[in-house]
């Protein structure tokens, strides 16, 4: 996230966690057909993130030691084509979203908003009447248990009892201990979502992200909102039950991300030092004592 993005998302979150505990009356009305921009974080939600990309993620050991023994061939294998992402990372692809507000037949009061995501056909619930979180012993979902509250004209959102997911899509993995608020702002037709993850096991501080969603004048054609997904056979030598997986220092792209981009192994590593404006300075001095090689002439 560019550091003006990230000082905006923590000036919502810190209003928002600083204002008074009694929800306000005033709500804004989220129902519609909403699609995505993707101006913020494109490559790694679009192409998709390059392997031993950790940049600007505060992971710990754990999390990279998990990264650097995915193989990504994994997702050929036929239980994982079709995996689910969980609700922290579903909204970052592409995707179809609908939200609708589903109300109490006789008192009309709200007991729940919707939102359909077309990636994997995904329908999760967000309580808004009340209701406490489950204990530790519910069973976990990729949507996990959502619970909703207004703060003004902007929704909070907290989420527990997630399947364990992905952080980023190149191995980097959040666990099933990971707790989810968003923050979710309307501005006109311009939807702004704000989320923080609190993993205990693969971050060392809470990852901010925020994406873009544009609301649809008009509804879109069904087989959009639709996510077919077969499990086959992709790699016909592939053994039954093998679980493609690097060891600890076997991974055969080491130094690739490095040399590409001329970028530093302490920055490829990610932790919490990467994402904050005095690592800049460390960068520029790496940068004048290693200046990137010139190009190799090109041969006639």
């Amino acid at each position: 996230m560019r550091r003006a993005g990230l000082c905006a998302a923590a000036l919502v979150v810190a209003v928002a966690l600083t204002a008074g505990a009694a929800p306000a009356a005033a709500q804004v009305e989220l129902s519609g057909v909403w699609q995505p921009r993707y101006h913020e974080d494109f490559p790694e939600r679009i192409p998709g993130p390059e392997l031993r990309d950790y940049l600007g993620l505060p992971i710990n050991d754990a999390a990279r030691q998990f990264a650097e023994s995915w193989d990504p061939s994994r997702i050929t294998l036929p239980e994982e084509q079709c995996r689910v992402h969980v609700a922290p990372y579903i909204l970052r692809g592409p995707t179809n979203l609908r939200v609708w507000v589903e109300k109490d037949p006789k008192t009309q009061d709200v007991i729940a908003i919707k939102m359909y995501s077309s990636t994997y056909e995904q329908t999760r619930t967000i309580w808004m009447d009340g209701r406490p979180h489950p204990g530790p012993n519910a069973p976990h979902t990729w949507m996990g248990f959502s619970t909703g509250r207004w703060d003004g004209d902007m929704l909070i959102v907290d989420t527990t009892h997630l399947k364990q997911g992905w952080i980023r899509r190149n191995g980097i993995p959040m666990s099933d201990q990971a707790a989810y608020t968003e923050y979710i702002v309307l501005n006109g037709d311009m939807l702004s979502h704000i989320s923080v993850v609190v993993d205990p096991v693969f971050l060392a501080e809470p990852l901010v992200k925020s994406e873009e969603f544009i609301r649809s004048p008009r509804d879109l054609p069904a087989q959009t909102w639709l996510w077919v997904c077969e499990a086959v056979q992709e790699i016909a030598t592939q053994t039954e039950g093998d679980v493609p997986a690097y060891l600890p220092g076997e991974h055969p792209f080491k130094g690739e991300f490095e040399t590409k981009h001329h970028v530093p192994e302490f920055a490829i590593r990610g932790g919490p030092e990467t994402m904050y404006p005095d690592f800049q300075v460390r960068l520029r001095e790496w940068a004048a004592k290693n200046p990137r090689p010139a190009p190799a002439p090109e041969k006639k």
